[in-house]
């Protein structure tokens, strides 16, 4: 189904559901230290969504079986929360959630390096936090999603991070999934035409080697085929006619 435009009361029920999503990756990396478990953080999360009033989007999601997806290092993305899972000084962790209020989905993602970690790391985590800012400021309506994926490329290819092929952006809102895809590559001017009302998710995935992943045995945590190490970035944004609302900004 490729993503709508959204009603009025649609999008006022995202903009709620983003700052509940805001306000708890921010606390998530407040409170991220060396000998957390990555169930740990699931649980902070959980526990101050049900006091802001949301749902978890991804608990249940196709058997997934947590509120909070924790992928650390060469994990690009769908890590799953457990107890033996101890974050140590200089990881890279990304926190990626959903959240949905009013039946309205809004989804997003950080990277954050665990103390000062390496240079090489940070430099992959800043840059790759760059690359979805120059999509979101390629977006407005009328918009090809190869425009969005060139824009991020851009960015990626200049400081020669391999660029994740097999997992791309998305419509969101109704679903966590809508069409269309966005992948964080293309060319300008091709693939689909976006609207204004319409949202969707961008999520560049970079890392400092190459381009392929696996799938765990676990059947959801992504990782790079080299093992290298990764980071992601993630934003709910609103199309508008001559720019992009990001509603899930803190």
């Amino acid at each position: 189904m490729l993503t709508s435009v959204k009603t009025n009361q649609e999008i006022r029920a995202m903009r709620e559901s983003g700052k509940m999503l805001a306000t708890i990756l921010q606390l998530l990396k407040n409170q991220l230290a060396p000998g957390m478990s990555t169930k740990d953080l699931a649980d902070i999360a959980a526990a101050e969504l049900k006091k802001l009033g949301g749902q978890p989007t991804f608990l249940g999601y196709q058997g997934f079986p947590d509120v909070l997806c924790v992928s650390v290092n060469e994990e690009v993305v769908h890590g799953i929360p457990r107890a033996t899972k101890i974050i140590k000084e200089g990881d890279i962790v990304s926190l990626d959630f959903g959240v949905t209020y009013k039946k309205m989905i809004t989804d997003a993602a950080v990277s954050c390096i665990v103390g000062n970690g390496r240079d090489g790391d940070r430099a992959l985590v800043k840059f790759t936090k760059e690359s979805l800012e120059a999509g979101i400021q390629t977006v407005h309506d009328g918009v090809w999603t190869g425009d969005i994926g060139a824009a991020i490329a851009n960015v990626l290819v200049k400081h020669n991070y391999g660029i994740v092929r097999d997992l791309v952006g998305h419509g969101v809102g109704h679903h966590l999934h809508e069409n269309p895809n966005i992948p964080n590559y293309g060319r300008r001017g091709t693939g689909t035409c976006l609207r204004a009302g319409m949202t969707i998710a961008i999520e560049p995935m970079a890392t400092l080697g190459g381009y392929e992943v696996y799938s765990a045995n676990d059947n959801w945590t992504i990782i790079t085929a080299d093992h290298s190490r990764s980071a992601h970035f993630e934003h709910t944004v609103l199309i508008t006619d001559d720019g992009a609302e990001v509603l899930t900004e803190a």
